[in-house]
């Protein structure tokens, strides 16, 4: 693509980058077939193709964002299926983060979307008001409609979506879980945000299973949130702080008793933590450490892949659907290493058709665009339900929670299902149900 930027644009290094981007896009269209909101509009400006011309557009004028780009922008889930199918090379997610960031610096939203976008910047990366907000949403779910039709329907989605029930605790305060036996390798776990409160039993899971392997696991003093959920709504101050926080706190453990790698076990928090160095390039005191920290992150399946994990101590024969959440098989190309790792311990595992198309969560997209998220998790419903599992396997809380709240079928981490073999609890989501009892009852003696 021929783009038209000044020398004096160029000496940005963000404009330079996305002039990089755009010239590598050939305007082959094959991004079509595979992303989400075309398949659902046939609107070609809600394809990946159609936003590039609109981001070409704006940054090459040099001048605010309009209401018609910031609808097409507001639009894109940042699924990144178009970078899996791109024959060119187009890092469309660099150039979409850098649109965004545009959008907030220079667009003025409806006061109800500032209001909106600013709440749930503060809430969901913050443990506490996390927890708070979704105990007071347990009592306001009756009240969804009620909202929906006031027009706030993001307060609305997020009624619908909060969990029936609260998991009572977090992942216990420890510093250092100590390896069962000989120590084979030491990593760091982040704890995160929003997953430490809805589903704090998967970090738990991945520590038993990293302890049975003899991976002694810390949790670094000063880690939190990763950045991703205002990195995607285009707060680029927020998320590059949240990048140097981290890379602060995990630089204490590397350049202290080391670390062989950093375990997330939420894919759409490892995507973002994988680009720290990118994120913080142009940051002279953190470019350097940003890139250390992103080379060692890793997603809990990626790195059980590379240990040769012990086989189950009780196989399971349980039917799988496997999702392949988007920020794990488009952000970070790891594809096979669950499905390997699910069949390994017993578990039957099967495709979804359609497995490349988002379902719709996205981080905070199914409070912002719930129409559509609606309408993707649907049809990724009924995709599961085709193959008649008898639970769904997802790497990403943000998937699980969204998929669950409009499922009948059981959504669990894959962790949770090796833990489970190994020996471990049944997964929190199956806990006292029918299928739990049958494996229960089928255990050797």
């Amino acid at each position: 693509m021929q783009t038209s930027f000044t020398l004096a644009q160029l000496a940005d290094p963000d404009i330079a980058e996305a002039d990089t981007i755009l010239r590598a896009c050939v305007h082959c269209g094959f991004c079509t077939a595979t992303c989400p909101t075309y398949v659902l509009l046939g609107d070609e400006l809600d394809s990946p193709r159609g936003r590039i011309y609109l981001i070409k557009g704006m940054l090459e004028a040099g001048e605010p964002a309009t209401l018609d780009v910031v609808k097409h922008i507001d639009r894109c889930l940042s699924c990144l299926a178009c970078m899996t199918t791109c024959p060119s090379g187009v890092h469309y997610m660099h150039l979409v983060d850098h649109a965004r960031a545009h959008i907030e610096k220079t667009y003025r939203r409806p006061l109800i979307e500032r209001l909106t976008r600013a709440a749930l910047a503060r809430i969901m990366p913050d443990r506490r008001l996390f927890s708070l907000t979704l105990f007071a949403a347990f009592f306001a779910r009756p009240f969804a409609a009620m909202f929906e039709r006031l027009g706030l329907a993001p307060i609305a989605a997020m009624l619908r979506l909060a969990p029936a029930k609260l998991p009572l605790r977090r992942l216990a305060a420890e510093q250092v879980y100590p390896p069962l036996g000989e120590r084979r390798g030491r990593v760091a776990l982040l704890t995160g945000c929003v997953a430490d409160v809805l589903a704090p039993a998967i970090n738990e899971a991945a520590i038993r299973v990293l302890a049975r392997n003899g991976i002694e696991v810390v949790r670094a003093p000063g880690e939190a949130c990763c950045g991703s959920l205002v990195h995607h709504m285009g707060r680029e101050a927020e998320a590059l702080a949240a990048a140097r926080r981290n890379t602060d706190a995990w630089m204490r453990e590397i350049d202290g008793e080391g670390l062989d790698a950093i375990i997330v076990t939420a894919s759409g928090c490892a995507t973002t933590i994988k680009d720290y160095g990118f994120m913080l390039r142009g940051d002279d005191a953190y470019a350097a450490n940003a890139a250390r920290v992103a080379g060692l992150a890793r997603d809990v399946c990626e790195y059980l892949a590379l240990i040769d994990i012990a086989p189950p101590t009780t196989p399971r024969t349980i039917q799988l659907a496997y999702h392949g959440a988007c920020s794990l098989q488009h952000g970070q190309k790891v594809t096979r290493q669950p499905k390997a790792l699910l069949a390994r311990m017993g578990y039957g595992v099967r495709d979804i058709p359609e497995g490349h198309l988002c379902c719709g969560s996205a981080g905070t997209y199914n409070l912002l665009q719930p129409e559509l998220a609606t309408r993707l998790r649907e049809r990724k419903i009924r995709n599961i339900e085709g193959v008649a599992p008898e639970i769904v396997a997802a790497g990403n809380i943000g998937c699980i929670a969204h998929i669950a709240a409009a499922s009948a079928i059981p959504v669990v981490h894959p962790i949770e299902l090796i833990d489970w073999a190994g020996g471990g609890p049944a997964p929190a989501a199956i806990q006292g149900s029918a299928l739990a009892k049958a494996a229960l009852a089928d255990r050797p003696a």
